[in-house]
């Protein structure tokens, strides 16, 4: 079956103005365009814009999702199985917060008593499945299975105190890194004082900590795109100087 621009919108639940504008950067092109000018897309273009909206579910920005769609390796059926899983992990995440706000009610009807730990456990858990699907291959491959479990471990029995501390901190590095990186010096005071607030930090999350671990973290920011887009996106540049701020105050580089 073929659609004009203006059924493919109301059947996909997208503006006309979406679909021109994949057309324009390429990412959703129609099969044809009929002699009176209008946009026609058939069964495959359907199925494409599927897996866009599917990938914009999860969160994915849209020039990532144009990568993957227009790779030549991409293989619809291993993405729909991809898609299904993720979306089947969401969903357990959504129900354990369900959960807790259900525990959190009854506790404030007094039907049931909640201790504080239990009042921020689903959070915890969706935190360590986030991080599992984003960085967990990598950083199993890197450190092992055993490091990365107790690491989650220590994060599922931290305490309320300890996760303001630790939220504090992450605040305190980044405001503190901005700060050093406009210095241009790794090796100065504001720079080293940002390395040793990210090594408080990681000894709220990993079991035991050693300076060649730390250094080659500050490494994977760099090697790793989605690490570099996260310190990068404010001031380009950034992955990298703190990667060599923490290499300074390691050791790793004299």
């Amino acid at each position: 079956m073929e659609y004009t621009i203006q059924k493919l919108s109301l059947l996909a639940g997208v503006s006309t103005r979406t679909l021109r504008y994949y057309d324009e950067i390429d990412i959703l092109k129609p099969a044809r365009i009929n002699s009176s000018g209008y946009r026609i897309y058939g069964r495959e273009e359907v199925d494409r814009l599927q897996q866009i909206l599917f990938y914009k579910e999860l969160g994915l920005p849209l020039d990532q999702i144009k990568e993957i769609i227009t790779s030549p390796i991409f293989n619809a059926a291993d993405a729909l199985q991809e898609h299904r899983e993720k979306l089947l992990n969401k969903r357990k995440q959504l129900d354990r917060l369900i959960a807790n706000v259900d525990q959190t009610i009854a506790a404030n009807e007094g039907r049931i008593t909640m201790t504080d730990k239990e009042k921020f456990e689903g959070f915890k858990k969706q935190l360590v499945e986030e991080n599992e699907q984003k960085y967990g291959k990598e950083i199993r491959e890197k450190y092992g299975d055993n490091t990365v479990n107790k690491s989650n471990e220590k994060v599922l029995n931290m305490s309320q105190e300890e996760h303001d501390e630790v939220t504090k901190l992450a605040e305190d590095i980044h405001t503190t890194l901005a700060e050093a990186f406009k210095t241009g010096d790794p090796s100065g005071d504001l720079a080293q004082k940002a390395a040793d607030l990210h090594k408080q930090w990681l000894t709220f999350y990993w079991n035991e900590y050693s300076k060649e671990a730390h250094a080659g973290l500050a490494q994977m920011y760099v090697d790793d795109e989605r690490f570099t887009a996260y310190y990068d996106k404010e001031q380009p540049g950034t992955a990298e100087f703190l990667r060599d701020a923490i290499h300074i105050y390691t050791g790793m580089k004299k």
